[in-house]
């Protein structure tokens, strides 16, 4: 092929580092239409499927992909020697280098024993429902048990960062298994893409805590409407910054009745950054105490009240003065130190980190008058089970609640797979998904309070 033939029709694949250093892998698929050439994205690193781009274009050897409905784009041109499309991927304020070769990657399929295959026995729906306060619309998958009756309905919700309906993450889809397990069971699930994210629509990048919130909302209206739910048990369960969500959303409305959360943080946010700056950092630093201030420092530039660009320049100079001379020690580059400070500039400047910093999810917790369910594991080294579970308990007995159970499960992680070590790197290597006794603790206690009315 050359840059004059103007034809990538067919599957193209490639594989980029983001900035922790992790190869991701992305597949595109080309199709020449009448109205000219469309793509579909996957990035089978987080079994992430069936993207739409907005708009494709090839045109003297530039590719050019438009997902700003989407959070992403592309640009890459073709090199005639190595026979590849080299550019940049961008997805929010990441930049990643992307040359794209023909053809299907080589795959290896991963056990995944807890994975439901099709046909399922029950009922699975498509549906679509509307945030009309953002103007946006959540794509979604409802299940619930074939017979023809009312089911009582849970809502699932997704934490920090971009996710499918599926949770899909490392190898993992622990919302598709979670989903099986509670439909089984006689628990219609609606489980739904984060906004600006596979087909759902709105911008993933201005949208914060409580803007999510509001989608459980209208996700909480949508099944109000339908005819084969009871609406006396309508309940949410959030995983991580799910757990945080759903109590800001269950104040809202008179129509949850109750919450489970699965690694919720129970401290503000600021501190959970700084904690997290200390246990998920992938280098090393000569003293914590004057590392962990520094954090401190940027996180109060970042929700001071400057105007933007006075807070980006401040923020810039502070990162680059105590970053530097630690990026330096390790043997980055000049090159590398300056993209890296960039992107954490950045990252702390999105309206989600600067209402993440202020927000402390005791507060929502304490106002709760519904029963409220509260797991974590041993292993977590995202979300630390003590501290955590401490203040939610703590913030439930201070609002009066006497219908919760907060649980700790030994050696689980973070994403609640039985597991060894309970780092990150190990969640893809566990062929277990969630554990059996979390699943079994989260619909018997379901069952309990639906009982008990």
């Amino acid at each position: 092929m050359n840059a004059l033939s103007q034809d990538i029709s067919g599957v193209w694949h490639g594989t980029a580092k983001n900035p922790d250093n992790k190869e991701v892998l992305f597949v595109f698929l080309f199709e020449n239409t009448p109205n000219g050439l469309i793509s579909t994205m996957a990035v089978p690193t987080f079994e992430v499927s069936e993207i739409k781009p907005k708009s494709t274009t090839f045109e003297n050897g530039v590719l050019s992909i438009d997902g700003s409905n989407v959070g992403m784009e592309y640009e890459g041109t073709w090199n005639e020697t190595t026979g590849q499309i080299e550019g940049t991927y961008r997805e929010g304020n990441m930049k990643l280098t992307l040359a794209l070769k023909q053809g299907n990657p080589s795959m290896t399929k991963l056990n995944r024993p807890q994975e439901p295959e099709k046909p399922y026995p029950y009922y699975e729906e498509k549906v679509l429902f509307t945030n009309t306060e953002a103007g946006i619309s959540l794509s979604g998958t409802f299940t619930r048990p074939t017979q023809k009756g009312a089911y009582p309905v849970v809502i699932l919700i997704s934490g920090s960062g971009r996710h499918d309906r599926d949770g899909s993450m490392y190898t993992h889809r622990p919302f598709l298994v979670l989903s099986d397990y509670l439909t089984r069971k006689g628990i219609a699930v609606l489980r739904y893409d984060d906004r600006g994210f596979g087909k759902s629509t709105g911008d993933f990048n201005k949208a914060t805590t409580a803007d999510f919130a509001q989608d459980v909302l209208s996700a909480v209206s949508y099944l109000k409407m339908r005819k084969d739910i009871d609406t006396k048990y309508i309940g949410l369960i959030g995983h991580s910054e799910g757990g945080i969500i759903a109590p800001l959303a269950a104040n809202r409305s008179s129509d949850i009745s109750f919450i489970v959360t699965l690694a919720a943080t129970g401290i503000p946010g600021s501190e959970v950054a700084i904690t997290q700056s200390k246990t998920l950092r992938p280098f090393p630093v000569p003293d914590e105490d004057t590392f962990a201030e520094n954090v401190r420092k940027a996180i109060r530039i970042a929700t001071s009240d400057l105007e933007t660009t006075a807070k980006r320049n401040a923020l810039h100079t502070h990162n680059e003065v105590y970053l530097t001379p630690i990026l330096k020690s390790l043997g980055a580059s000049d090159e590398n130190i300056s993209k890296f400070i960039e992107n954490e500039t950045e990252i702390v400047l999105r309206p989600w980190s600067k209402y993440f910093y202020n927000y402390n999810p005791a507060d929502e917790f304490e106002k709760l008058n519904i029963p409220v369910l509260s797991l974590y594991g041993s292993k977590d080294q995202q979300v630390v089970a003590s501290i955590n579970q401490n203040a939610i308990r703590n913030a439930l007995i201070k609002g009066n609640n006497d219908a919760y159970k907060v649980v700790e499960l030994e050696n689980l992680n973070h994403l609640f797979q039985e597991c060894k070590t309970g780092k990150i790197e190990e969640y893809k290597e566990l062929e277990q998904t969630i554990s059996p006794i979390v699943l079994e603790e989260i619909s018997n206690w379901i069952f309990e309070i639906i009982q008990a009315k």
